[in-house]
């Protein structure tokens, strides 16, 4: 809406609308000057309505006119002047309502326009809200993505040092198995070394157990013919009693071999007793290579043990990377004979 319309322009406008024998409304001003706003034009219009009577009073003064003509002229003036004054006090009471309106419909406009800030306010404090709401979460988030990707290092780092303490682990696993072959070797080397030594032990012992044997059924045949011999000295002893001359004789010759025998029975006894002491240490070594032998063989198990505990440990480490891989069958330890 235009404004600021020049106060002459309004004035020639109603002097125009006025010449063409119209009354001059705020309508048909605007409509002349072709611009301008009721209020301005009304404005205006009321102050060149107040011109107009003394425009009037200025032209009564006729000049070349006679009296009476321009008496008439004033007073038919004078009643369109009031006519005019009728008419512009009607139009100034529509033009003073139609200000009312705008006036009361400005108002509403400012009202709404007062409401409209209103919300438009309430929206940009809850726009601020949400801004700085939004602004405090995506700290939170940068905060967390940071803390994130601060855990995400760390656990890049715990990654790598799994790995390496996997590879370690793997290593020490491989060195240990290879430990375990070694020891299953030695094991095996050792029970093939006591089994041959018990072996040979056992066939010495069983072969001097059987030469003892053989010895002591010598003797045993020996003492058997010395005590047959004895005996068949006493009863010639005895039979020499029957004549003492001759029992005399054959006495003495008797208590001769007698003595003579009994270094040899003397030897024989303590020649098994002799064989009876080798046999009792070839027993007691023979009961300390079997200890021996029990030693080594718990030592062995022993150290299968450790083995196995050891290789149970290092199979949880090694469980992903085995997972794929076919199983290894690990061969059972031989039994000892």
């Amino acid at each position: 809406m235009a404004v600021g319309v020049p106060e002459n322009e309004v004035f020639a406008a109603a002097d125009a609308v006025l010449a063409r024998g119209e009354r001059p409304t705020v309508e048909r001003v605007r409509l002349e000057l072709g611009r301008g706003s009721p209020a301005r034009v009304g404005a205006l219009l009321d102050q060149w309505w107040e011109q107009l009577a003394g425009r009037l009073r200025g032209e009564t003064r006729l000049p070349g006119l006679p009296a009476e003509v321009a008496q008439a002229f004033v007073a038919i003036w004078q009643q369109a002047t009031l006519l005019a004054q009728g008419v512009a006090e009607q139009a100034l009471a529509a033009q003073r309502q139609v200000l009312e309106d705008e006036r009361e419909q400005l108002a509403a406009e400012q009202a709404q326009l007062r409401l409209e800030a209103a919300r438009a306010r309430q929206q940009a404090a809850e726009a601020i809200a949400a801004r700085q709401t939004s602004e405090t979460r995506l700290a939170d988030l940068e905060q967390l993505l940071a803390q994130r990707l601060a855990q995400i290092d760390d656990l890049r780092q715990q990654r790598e040092q799994q790995g390496s303490q996997l590879e370690v682990a793997r290593q020490d696993a491989a060195t240990l198995r290879q430990q375990l072959q070694d020891s299953q070797a030695q094991a095996v080397q050792l029970r093939l070394e006591q089994e041959r030594y018990t072996q040979d032990v056992e066939n010495r012992a069983f072969r001097e157990i059987d030469r003892a044997r053989e010895e002591s059924k010598g003797l045993a045949a020996q003492l058997k013919d010395a005590n047959s011999r004895l005996q068949l000295a006493h009863q010639a002893l005895q039979a020499s009693q029957s004549a003492l001359t001759d029992a005399r004789e054959q006495g003495a010759e008797a208590r001769t071999q007698v003595a003579a025998l009994r270094p040899q029975v003397e030897q024989w006894r303590e020649r098994a007793v002799q064989v009876e002491t080798q046999l009792h240490g070839e027993q007691q070594r023979l009961q300390l290579a079997q200890a021996d032998l029990s030693a080594t063989r718990e030592h062995a198990a022993a150290a299968q043990a450790r083995a196995d505990a050891l290789e149970q440990q290092v199979k949880p480490q090694g469980a992903a990377t085995n997972r794929e891989r076919p199983a290894r069958v690990r061969k059972a330890p031989e039994k000892s004979r």
